[in-house]
């Protein structure tokens, strides 16, 4: 099931911090009357309508990051330590 759509409402009374309640609409022909029906809610303040983020195809791998370690790695530019009292040692000296 792919969420089309994201309902967001706020509800709060005087002097108390807002809620905030997030309904994930499957049909996006159903946004309006869902949104239209939460404003009758009592103690409904605001209803607002947020469109899913798209997914981000991330590979860490194509970053100059990953690649300078991996050069690291290559050129013997590591340490092992076996526990914070000999990195420390390793580090100070």
């Amino acid at each position: 099931m792919e969420v089309t759509e994201i309902v967001r409402i706020f509800a709060a009374r005087k002097g108390r911090n807002m809620a905030t309640l997030i309904l994930q609409i499957p049909d996006e022909s159903l946004v309006t009357k869902v949104k239209q029906a939460c404003k009758m809610l009592v103690g409904v303040t605001s209803v607002k309508v947020q469109k899913p983020r798209a997914k981000c195809d991330y590979d860490i791998t194509k970053t100059a990051g990953y690649k300078e370690a991996m050069d690291d790695v290559k050129d013997g530019r590591v340490y092992h330590a076996d526990n914070v009292d000999d990195m420390f040692k390793q580090i100070l000296g």
